[in-house]
């Protein structure tokens, strides 16, 4: 299926239901009094997180979504009934905003969330609701209150913990199929990785983490060169950036140091805060390398990147260094993990006295 991550759809919520005017009739009851009741609201529109789907493909070939108008209100105090709600299911991730304005309305951050993205209208009253000593037969009603209707921007920015970086064919395919559940397309011609990618690494009983591939980035990415740049805004929500460098390139005339540094330099014009990442570089194609020799050139990239963090060597192919590399980042990833005092939760939902309340 192809990866859609941009939608634009149209929601209406239902118009409420009118109010009745109507009078009681009767046997020996000539003057019953007013019966007529409200309308019945407009349906909701809702916004689920559905862990099911990872791309908003559904939406871009169905825009417009309406939710059921609410029943008109009856005699003998009958209120009109409310109208059916509609629920969109969207991938975990995504950001809903206006269309027009660019404003974020909502975000669907975690699994099974619901959100109500347009307020279906009030049931109009009926004659019933206007009765009073002094107007003991009102003839008022009002109409249903119209729903919501809103012009919507859908984006999907997946959840992962661990974002790779790197240019085509540095590896990044190969090692996120070694070490995950994930099962990406593998050649040997640059840009094989055409959408993202997500697997699911575990290291231990209950313990594992979420790694993201997006497709290569080259020079000029974030100015719309290659396909890297669709894609960059699935790294903004990770915790912690993989940059995979091909250590032994096929072409002796490429300079991987060349290729890292214009990808830092992406990474910084596209979002500040993305170039600003814990950032971890990662040797990858280590087995291709003569072993007299790769000291001296793990040495050199590092020297030449004036690269401050953790450096790993290792070979996706042969899954050499990959399970050391994959403990560590578990550790880096729980370490971050937010715990209750740094959440904003619900006093009453705190723990209190070692019982939860």
């Amino acid at each position: 299926m192809k990866f859609v991550d941009e939608a634009y759809i149209d929601i209406a919520a239902g118009d409420g239901g009118n109010g009745c005017v109507s009078f009681r009739h009767e046997k020996y009851k000539e003057f019953g009094g007013p019966n007529g009741g409200d309308g019945g609201r407009g349906g909701h529109v809702w916004a689920l997180a559905d862990v099911g789907l990872n791309t908003l493909v559904d939406y871009r070939y169905s825009r417009r979504h309406e939710a059921k108008r609410g029943e008109h209100g009856m005699g003998s105090d009958m209120f009109g009934a409310a109208g059916d709600d509609i629920t969109l299911k969207m991938p975990v991730g995504t950001i809903i905003s206006d269309a027009e304005t660019g404003e974020v309305l909502y975000e669907l951050l975690t699994p099974g969330e619901k959100l109500m993205i347009a307020k279906g209208g009030d049931g109009g009253f009926g004659n019933l609701r206007f009765k009073s000593a002094i107007n003991r037969a009102p003839r008022q009603k009002t109409p249903g209150w119209p729903g919501e209707r809103k012009n919507l921007k859908l984006e999907l920015k997946v959840l992962a913990d661990v974002g790779l970086l790197g240019m085509p064919n540095a590896g990044k395919s190969t090692l996120i199929a070694a070490v995950s559940n994930a099962r990406p397309k593998i050649a040997d011609y640059p840009f094989t990785t055409l959408h993202p990618n997500l697997g699911v690494v575990r290291v231990g009983p209950e313990q594992s983490f979420v790694i993201a591939d997006v497709p290569g980035l080259i020079e000029g990415a974030s100015e719309g060169a290659g396909l890297g740049h669709q894609f960059l805004r699935h790294l903004q929500r990770t915790r912690l950036l993989l940059h995979i460098v091909d250590a032994a390139p096929f072409d002796e005339a490429v300079d991987p140091v060349a290729q890292a540094k214009a990808i830092v330099a992406e990474l910084k014009k596209f979002d500040p805060e993305l170039h600003a990442k814990p950032r971890w570089l990662v040797l990858n194609k280590m087995d291709m390398v003569p072993e007299d020799e790769r000291a001296a050139r793990v040495k050199d990239i590092v020297k030449r990147l004036r690269f401050k963090g953790p450096v790993y060597e290792l070979s996706a192919l042969t899954r050499q260094g990959c399970e050391q590399l994959m403990r560590d980042i578990f550790q880096q990833v729980a370490a971050e993990q937010p715990s209750l005092d740094d959440l904003e939760v619900d006093p009453r939902f705190r723990p209190v006295d070692g019982e939860v309340g």
